[in-house]
Protein backbone atom coordinates (compact mmCIF):
# COMPACT_ATOMS: atom_id res chain seq x y z
CA UNK A 1 0.00 0.00 0.00
CA UNK A 2 1.31 3.70 -0.98
CA UNK A 3 1.44 5.55 2.38
CA UNK A 4 1.70 9.28 3.35
CA UNK A 5 5.11 8.58 4.17
CA UNK A 6 6.00 7.66 0.59
CA UNK A 7 4.36 10.36 -0.35
CA UNK A 8 6.18 12.72 1.57
CA UNK A 9 9.22 10.48 0.87
CA UNK A 10 8.79 11.62 -2.96
CA UNK A 11 9.52 14.89 -1.30
CA UNK A 12 12.38 14.27 0.99
CA UNK A 13 13.81 12.52 -2.00
CA UNK A 14 12.45 15.26 -4.36
CA UNK A 15 17.91 14.44 -8.93
CA UNK A 16 20.85 13.34 -11.23
CA UNK A 17 23.58 11.33 -10.78
CA UNK A 18 25.89 13.44 -13.12
CA UNK A 19 25.76 16.22 -10.57
CA UNK A 20 28.72 15.26 -8.53
CA UNK A 21 29.92 18.30 -9.70
CA UNK A 22 33.20 20.19 -8.66
CA UNK A 23 31.83 22.91 -6.26
CA UNK A 24 33.19 26.17 -6.04
CA UNK A 25 33.30 26.47 -2.25
CA UNK A 26 33.40 24.16 0.66
CA UNK A 27 30.54 23.98 3.87
CA UNK A 28 31.88 27.03 6.30
CA UNK A 29 33.45 29.23 3.56
CA UNK A 30 33.06 32.63 2.90
CA UNK A 31 30.90 32.13 -0.16
CA UNK A 32 27.90 34.00 -1.84
CA UNK A 33 24.80 33.05 -2.84
CA UNK A 34 24.66 33.50 -6.67
CA UNK A 35 22.27 36.28 -7.66
CA UNK A 36 20.12 33.41 -9.23
CA UNK A 37 19.66 31.86 -6.43
CA UNK A 38 18.88 34.78 -4.27
CA UNK A 39 16.06 35.35 -7.19
CA UNK A 40 14.62 32.25 -6.55
CA UNK A 41 14.50 32.76 -2.81
CA UNK A 42 13.44 36.41 -2.74
CA UNK A 43 11.70 37.24 -5.47
CA UNK A 44 10.15 34.43 -6.98
CA UNK A 45 6.11 34.41 -5.71
CA UNK A 46 4.80 31.77 -8.35
CA UNK A 47 5.79 29.16 -10.26
CA UNK A 48 4.43 26.81 -12.64
CA UNK A 49 5.70 23.70 -14.41
CA UNK A 50 5.70 20.41 -15.63
CA UNK A 51 7.94 18.02 -14.02
CA UNK A 52 9.53 14.79 -14.62
CA UNK A 53 11.29 12.72 -11.63
CA UNK A 54 13.63 9.95 -11.34
CA UNK A 55 15.11 8.06 -8.37
CA UNK A 56 18.25 6.35 -8.60
CA UNK A 57 19.72 3.49 -5.93
CA UNK A 58 23.12 3.29 -4.40
CA UNK A 59 24.18 1.26 -7.48
CA UNK A 60 23.37 4.10 -9.81
CA UNK A 61 20.51 2.20 -11.39
CA UNK A 62 17.38 4.17 -12.01
CA UNK A 63 14.14 2.18 -9.89
CA UNK A 64 11.04 4.68 -10.64
CA UNK A 65 9.84 7.32 -12.69
CA UNK A 66 7.49 9.63 -12.49
CA UNK A 67 6.17 12.72 -13.93
CA UNK A 68 3.66 15.43 -13.44
CA UNK A 69 3.00 18.97 -12.96
CA UNK A 70 3.91 21.98 -10.23
CA UNK A 71 2.29 24.81 -8.84
CA UNK A 72 3.90 27.30 -5.80
CA UNK A 73 2.17 30.23 -3.97
CA UNK A 74 4.52 31.42 -1.63
CA UNK A 75 4.83 31.38 1.17
CA UNK A 76 3.88 27.91 1.95
CA UNK A 77 1.77 26.72 -0.70
CA UNK A 78 2.69 24.08 -3.33
CA UNK A 79 0.78 21.68 -5.49
CA UNK A 80 2.72 18.40 -6.53
CA UNK A 81 0.08 16.10 -8.71
CA UNK A 82 1.73 13.17 -10.12
CA UNK A 83 0.51 11.93 -13.31
CA UNK A 84 2.41 8.89 -14.14
CA UNK A 85 2.84 6.19 -13.61
CA UNK A 86 -0.22 6.59 -11.16
CA UNK A 87 -2.24 9.69 -10.00
CA UNK A 88 -1.90 11.18 -6.37
CA UNK A 89 -1.62 14.41 -5.53
CA UNK A 90 0.41 16.45 -2.74
CA UNK A 91 -1.17 19.60 -2.00
CA UNK A 92 0.18 21.94 1.14
CA UNK A 93 -2.14 24.70 1.72
CA UNK A 94 -0.21 26.86 4.45
CA UNK A 95 -1.72 24.47 7.48
CA UNK A 96 -1.87 21.31 6.08
CA UNK A 97 -0.35 18.57 3.53
CA UNK A 98 -2.75 16.49 1.82
CA UNK A 99 -2.08 13.52 -0.01
CA UNK A 100 -4.51 12.18 -2.58
CA UNK A 101 -3.98 8.51 -3.54
CA UNK A 102 -6.56 8.02 -6.12
CA UNK A 103 -6.23 4.58 -7.46
CA UNK A 104 -6.32 3.69 -3.30
CA UNK A 105 -9.36 6.51 -2.64
CA UNK A 106 -7.54 7.19 -0.15
CA UNK A 107 -6.07 11.13 0.99
CA UNK A 108 -4.15 11.10 4.13
CA UNK A 109 -3.27 14.61 6.01
CA UNK A 110 -0.71 15.96 8.22
CA UNK A 111 -0.25 19.54 10.17
CA UNK A 112 2.36 20.91 7.24
CA UNK A 113 4.39 21.96 10.11
CA UNK A 114 5.03 18.39 11.10
CA UNK A 115 4.92 16.53 8.01
CA UNK A 116 7.53 19.10 5.82
CA UNK A 117 9.57 19.88 9.04
CA UNK A 118 13.44 19.99 7.83
CA UNK A 119 12.75 18.31 4.31
CA UNK A 120 13.59 19.91 0.58
CA UNK A 121 10.33 20.86 0.18
CA UNK A 122 11.42 23.66 2.54
CA UNK A 123 12.99 25.11 -0.10
CA UNK A 124 10.14 25.90 -1.79
CA UNK A 125 8.73 28.00 0.43
CA UNK A 126 10.52 31.38 0.26
CA UNK A 127 13.93 32.85 1.50
CA UNK A 128 13.06 32.70 5.88
CA UNK A 129 12.04 29.02 5.37
CA UNK A 130 15.29 28.16 3.92
CA UNK A 131 17.98 30.00 5.26
CA UNK A 132 16.06 29.08 8.64
CA UNK A 133 16.31 25.22 8.04
CA UNK A 134 19.68 24.95 5.39
CA UNK A 135 22.99 26.10 4.82
CA UNK A 136 24.26 27.22 1.59
CA UNK A 137 27.20 25.32 0.81
CA UNK A 138 28.64 26.18 -2.08
CA UNK A 139 27.93 27.11 -5.99
CA UNK A 140 29.21 26.05 -9.84
CA UNK A 141 28.78 26.46 -13.47
CA UNK A 142 28.40 23.38 -15.56
CA UNK A 143 26.98 23.01 -19.09
CA UNK A 144 25.39 26.11 -19.14
CA UNK A 145 23.67 25.67 -15.60
CA UNK A 146 24.32 27.49 -12.47
CA UNK A 147 24.32 24.73 -9.67
CA UNK A 148 23.66 25.40 -5.69
CA UNK A 149 24.01 23.30 -3.09
CA UNK A 150 22.27 23.49 0.28
CA UNK A 151 22.67 21.38 3.38
CA UNK A 152 20.18 20.55 5.91
CA UNK A 153 21.38 21.91 9.53
CA UNK A 154 19.22 18.76 11.23
CA UNK A 155 21.20 15.84 10.91
CA UNK A 156 17.90 13.61 11.04
CA UNK A 157 15.54 14.28 8.16
CA UNK A 158 17.05 11.49 6.07
CA UNK A 159 18.85 13.39 3.25
CA UNK A 160 22.45 14.86 3.36
CA UNK A 161 22.30 17.86 0.77
CA UNK A 162 20.31 18.97 -2.04
CA UNK A 163 21.45 20.67 -5.60
CA UNK A 164 18.95 23.55 -7.10
CA UNK A 165 20.43 24.60 -10.74
CA UNK A 166 18.81 27.77 -12.39
CA UNK A 167 19.08 28.45 -16.02
CA UNK A 168 19.55 32.07 -16.08
CA UNK A 169 17.19 33.07 -13.05
CA UNK A 170 14.81 29.92 -13.82
CA UNK A 171 14.81 26.62 -11.95
CA UNK A 172 15.94 23.91 -14.22
CA UNK A 173 16.66 21.25 -12.27
CA UNK A 174 16.72 20.10 -8.65
CA UNK A 175 18.48 17.14 -6.99
CA UNK A 176 18.31 15.63 -3.82
CA UNK A 177 20.55 13.00 -2.20
CA UNK A 178 19.36 10.53 0.64
CA UNK A 179 20.74 9.24 3.36
CA UNK A 180 20.58 5.79 1.81
CA UNK A 181 22.66 7.10 -1.06
CA UNK A 182 19.84 7.33 -2.74
CA UNK A 183 19.51 10.35 -5.65
CA UNK A 184 16.29 11.32 -6.73
CA UNK A 185 16.52 14.09 -9.92
CA UNK A 186 13.34 16.27 -10.68
CA UNK A 187 13.61 18.00 -14.21
CA UNK A 188 11.58 21.26 -14.70
CA UNK A 189 10.05 21.92 -17.95
CA UNK A 190 7.64 24.80 -19.24
CA UNK A 191 8.49 26.93 -16.11
CA UNK A 192 6.18 30.05 -15.71
CA UNK A 193 7.48 32.46 -12.87
CA UNK A 194 5.20 34.97 -10.78
CA UNK A 195 2.45 34.48 -13.43
CA UNK A 196 -0.90 34.27 -12.36
CA UNK A 197 -1.91 30.86 -9.78
CA UNK A 198 -5.25 29.93 -9.07
CA UNK A 199 -5.81 30.10 -5.28
CA UNK A 200 -8.18 27.11 -5.80
CA UNK A 201 -5.51 25.05 -6.72
CA UNK A 202 -4.39 25.31 -2.90
CA UNK A 203 -7.88 24.54 -1.47
CA UNK A 204 -8.33 20.69 -0.79
CA UNK A 205 -11.34 18.79 -0.29
CA UNK A 206 -12.05 15.22 0.50
CA UNK A 207 -13.72 13.72 -2.46
CA UNK A 208 -17.20 12.06 -1.67
CA UNK A 209 -16.05 8.42 -0.95
CA UNK A 210 -12.83 8.58 -0.31
CA UNK A 211 -11.20 7.41 2.74
CA UNK A 212 -9.39 9.84 5.15
CA UNK A 213 -7.12 9.29 7.35
CA UNK A 214 -5.74 11.73 10.18
CA UNK A 215 -6.73 14.72 11.43
CA UNK A 216 -6.35 18.42 10.07
CA UNK A 217 -4.56 21.26 11.85
CA UNK A 218 -7.46 23.57 12.75
CA UNK A 219 -7.84 26.82 10.50
CA UNK A 220 -6.43 30.28 12.88
CA UNK A 221 -9.06 32.32 14.17
CA UNK A 222 -8.69 36.07 12.34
Amino acid sequence: MRTFGHSVGRLRRLVFVAVLLPYAAAAGSDVEIPTEVEYFLEAVRTLSASFSQTLIDAEGIQVEASSGTLDIARPGRFRWVYREPYEQWLVADGRNVWSYDVDLEQVTVKPQAVALANTPALLLGGADDVLAEFDFVASTENDGLTWARFAPRSSDNGFSHVDLAFRGETLARMVFYDNLDQTTVVELTDVVVNGDVDASLFAFTVPEGVDLVGTPAESRAP
